[in-house]
């Protein structure tokens, strides 16, 4: 990996995005704490200002470009969260943006990124099919920022872990969805530096888990991209992966992975215990905890990433419906990466 991304990267960028950012709580949360006989505490980084993480990261990335770049406009792909963020990144800085994405992206976050500004292009069934419109873009002179392998958009989700470890200096295990890797590449590359003890657990979905897939490949992989409530944690990593990989394999101290249904029940928990409303991959370190798949938390804290869920699938599932849109689950277990 060339350049590795440091803390002195996130301080920078922390400085970067201050005014553009919301600074987001951490709560005690006294219902798993007694479920576990642990310290469980929630990082409510579900609240920001687009509803996910991913706002650090673009802001970070749009506010890092040369005055030609901007000139230009920004091109990205995305599941629906990193690229409302960075609709919303470039309108603050009056920066033409193209978000690209697949026919699997519910429509909610289609109309969200549209209402921001953004001109949206809906192309194939996977991430790969949406990303042939964008190397089209960059081609004719717009500037990718992808919504995980990048050094800015890295150094920005890092961002979280400096407020985290201020928030909870007492921490043993921070708990964090994983994707394509960027927050928790750059979680876990702010939580070894300060303090090596703290253990960096990723949760994933069983369908479509790229990250763990590659990881238990020993290598960058296709992994094909199913239907599922944690739809933002969908898609690869990218076969010529340059930084999220590397730095999840030696950084990550445990990947699992939870089940449509798990999933639905930490939405369920999260709304009726927690009072908080979160999309699937939002409430997915809640999900593995309930299920029994993160063994002695101890003093943890868990990062809620995501809240823009379909509010009627929300009701549905909070209801206590029925609706895993997986055909079957299977029971994926563990992996220590």
């Amino acid at each position: 990996m060339k350049n590795p991304i440091s803390t002195q990267d996130s301080f920078s960028a922390q400085r970067r995005i201050a005014s553009y950012v919301r600074e987001t709580p951490v709560v005690q949360s006294d219902t798993l704490s007694k479920l576990l006989g642990a310290d469980v505490r929630l990082k409510l980084e579900h609240t920001q200002i687009t509803g996910s993480f991913k706002l650090r990261g673009a802001s970070n990335a749009v506010l890092s470009l040369t005055d030609s770049q901007k000139q230009a406009g920004v091109v990205g792909v995305s599941t629906g969260n990193h690229g409302r963020a960075l609709a919303y990144a470039a309108a603050q800085a009056n920066v033409r943006c193209v978000i690209c994405m697949s026919e699997l992206v519910p429509q909610n976050k289609v109309e969200a990124i549209k209402a921001l500004g953004a001109d949206v292009r809906i192309s194939g069934r996977s991430q790969d099919d949406a990303q042939i419109i964008v190397d089209q873009l960059v081609s004719e002179g717009m500037t990718m920022l992808p919504p995980f392998d990048h050094r800015d958009i890295i150094a920005g989700q890092s961002t979280v872990a400096l407020e985290m470890l201020r928030q909870a200096p007492d921490l043993d295990t921070v708990v964090v969805p994983l994707s394509g890797g960027g927050l928790i590449a750059g979680v876990a590359m702010v939580m070894k530096s300060i303090n090596p003890a703290i253990r960096v657990v990723g949760v994933s979905m069983e369908r479509g888990a790229a990250m763990y897939e590659c990881q238990r490949a020993g290598k960058p992989i296709a992994v094909e991209e199913l239907p599922t409530l944690a739809d933002s944690l969908g898609g690869g990593i990218g076969l010529h992966n340059e930084y999220t990989f590397n730095m999840t394999r030696d950084l990550v101290d445990e990947i699992v992975l939870v089940s449509e249904a798990q999933i639905a029940e930490g939405i369920r928990h999260a709304y009726w215990q927690e009072r908080q409303i979160l999309e699937g991959s939002g409430c997915i370190g809640i999900a593995a905890l309930l299920a029994g798949k993160i063994i002695n938390p101890g003093r943890c804290v868990l990062l809620l990433s995501g809240q823009n869920i379909d509010m009627q699938l929300h009701k549905r599932l909070i209801d206590g419906e029925d609706v895993d849109v997986s055909a079957q689950s299977t029971d994926a277990g563990s992996l220590h990466a």
